[in-house]
């Protein structure tokens, strides 16, 4: 799209997890004047485009994506007047703003849901996906939060109702024109308030197959049956009236969609510029882990897994050279372990892995704090994950003679509640982020705030800094990309654009690795320690350079 050259391509998105970036109240939760106030840092960090994640009203059964109010801004993050000044704020400083808009499900404390099941002769109850009858699950059908997808009517008429998530967030019935009409105005009303971007949430799952097929089962038990509510032909049918007026609208708008299960193919189509969907697609299937490095003897779903290297050479390189729209280019995010804790080993391979990530012909996307080297939290008990399942792992790893505090370590290590702790911005007693106990603590193995790496020259600050610097040069928003054949302790690509010219070289290993050069090029930006003799490149464990053409 030739729209997309005014900011789209060349965007640098920084994810704010709002509860957790700055609380400016003194209630220990970060919140929208909290953000405000940290523009001058953003600006500085070389960002473009911040994303929100969801700041709606909401009982936070799930941390803001159960909307009880699509129009309104949840009161612990501030107001609307608050939210107004930060788009003019953000937009003052060079920088866009991407919100967060949930349109699979709503909350159960949402009005048009009060009104379903306090009426079932009500318009609203097809606003929601009500089947079976005599309390009956209409399928064996199973939630991504466990059990089963379908919970009982509160009306107690007999049917149940579908929730993907978790029971107290009801799937919207996409089917229902009245419905996508709904989500095109809430989608309207922030726009028209100056947002630049909307990051679809979970847009894939809001077509389900025929409620009455079971997945075959062995059992009875809930499966997640996801060919059946996932990627389904009529997403697109139902989302491409829904972009085209949004853009018709608002013609610089981007358009950012969750689709964590999309396979490549998928990815094209819903990229594809004559289908009018989406203009980016975050997808889940850059990151492959070795299954067979956990404990056979009990659940592998919090064990740490050791990461496949080759198959993520492989799934990059296919989404690279497969996909024509911009690929986003991300390490971590709200729903998965850091960057530091899932994957690299030494402060060394962070830096080395970013610009291996970042680099790529595509978008980055930048987890807050990722750029200060932040690891998980440590959590002592499984109450502070606010998730069953992290009890029942640890429950099943005792029986299988794993201590508790061993489980417990490997759920910190990987699982997502921990990745969303407070931002550190100096060394006061809640680290500069409130003056109040913040809303989620644990242990930290980090010693860094932005006070201290903003000093130092040297710091995992300054180095993204430079990084993304780097990164908006033409070459690395415009140019070609293509991966050498390498050893396999090794990734290395090149970027084209002219006669400019760059090779990002990085070491995955614990040892020294070395790469004859096709040419000589000139180093510009590194990560650990190389040593550069005309074409011979020696790299340290776990080192990483960017090499250009001499001009």
């Amino acid at each position: 799209m030739t729209k997309q050259d005014a900011w789209q391509k060349k965007a640098i998105i920084y994810q704010i997890y709002p509860k957790s970036f700055q609380d400016s109240n003194g209630d220990g939760i970060g919140d929208l004047n909290g953000v405000r106030q940290r523009i001058p840092y953003l600006k500085q960090l070389g960002i473009t485009a911040v994303w929100l994640n969801p700041i709606y009203q909401s009982p936070g059964i799930d941390n803001g994506y159960d909307v009880s109010d699509y129009y309104k801004i949840d009161p612990v993050m501030g107001t609307m007047a608050d939210f107004e000044a930060l788009v003019t704020d953000l937009h003052q400083a060079g920088i866009k703003l991407i919100m967060d808009f949930v349109l699979n499900h709503t909350s159960d404390q949402h009005p048009w849901f009060k009104a379903a099941v306090s009426d079932p002769a009500s318009p609203y109850r097809d606003y929601y996906i009500f089947a079976g009858k005599n309390g009956v699950r209409p399928n064996n059908w199973g939630s991504f939060f466990g059990g089963s997808c379908w919970a009982a009517d509160p009306a107690g008429t007999g049917q149940s109702y579908f929730h993907l998530f978790a029971k107290e967030m009801p799937d919207l019935n996409w089917k229902n024109p009245a419905v996508r009409e709904e989500m095109f105005k809430a989608a309207e009303f922030w726009l028209k308030k100056g947002v630049d971007g909307l990051r679809l949430d979970a847009f894939i799952h809001i077509a389900k197959a025929d409620l009455r097929q079971s997945y075959p089962s062995e059992d009875d038990k809930p499966i997640i049956a996801e060919d059946f509510f996932a990627n389904r032909p009529e997403v697109q049918e139902w989302l491409a009236p829904f972009c085209a007026r949004l853009r018709e609208e608002f013609p610089d708008l981007l358009l950012l969609g969750e689709a964590a299960s999309a396979s490549i193919n998928l990815a094209v189509d819903y990229t594809d510029p004559k289908r009018n969907l989406m203009d980016s697609v975050i997808t889940f299937r850059y990151f492959t882990e070795k299954e067979d490095s956990v404990n056979p003897d009990f659940s592998g779903q919090y064990q740490p897994k050791e990461f496949d290297w080759l198959a993520f050479k492989q799934n990059q390189t296919v989404w690279q050279q497969t996909l024509s729209a911009a690929p986003t280019l991300y390490w971590s995010n709200h729903d998965m372990a850091r960057l530091a804790t899932r994957v690299a080993k030494t402060p060394v391979q962070q830096r080395s892995l970013a610009m291996a990530m970042y680099l790529e012909r595509g978008i980055p996307v930048i987890y807050y704090g990722e750029e200060l080297g932040l690891h998980n939290l440590e959590f002592d008990n499984a109450d502070q994950f606010a998730d069953e399942t992290v009890a029942d792992f640890v429950k099943e790893a005792g029986e299988a003679g794993v201590d508790e505090k061993t489980a417990l370590e490997m759920a910190s290590q990987t699982h997502k509640l921990p990745a969303r702790g407070p931002m550190p911005w100096d060394d006061s007693q809640y680290g500069g982020f409130s003056t109040a106990e913040p809303w989620l603590t644990g242990r930290s193995r980090d010693k860094v705030s932005v006070a201290s790496e903003d000093a130092d020259p040297a710091s995992m600050l300054n180095f993204y800094r430079q990084l993304l610097k780097l990164k908006q040069t033409p070459l690395f928003t415009k140019g070609s990309y293509y991966l050498l054949d390498t050893k396999a302790d090794l990734l290395v690509y090149q970027r084209d654009l002219g006669d400019d010219r760059a090779l990002v070289v990085v070491s995955l290993s614990a040892k020294k690795e070395h790469l004859t050069l096709p040419e000589e090029l000139t180093p510009v930006l590194t990560a650990g320690s190389i040593n550069l003799q005309g074409k011979e490149l020696t790299l340290m464990p776990f080192a990483g350079v960017v090499l250009q053409k001499k001009k």
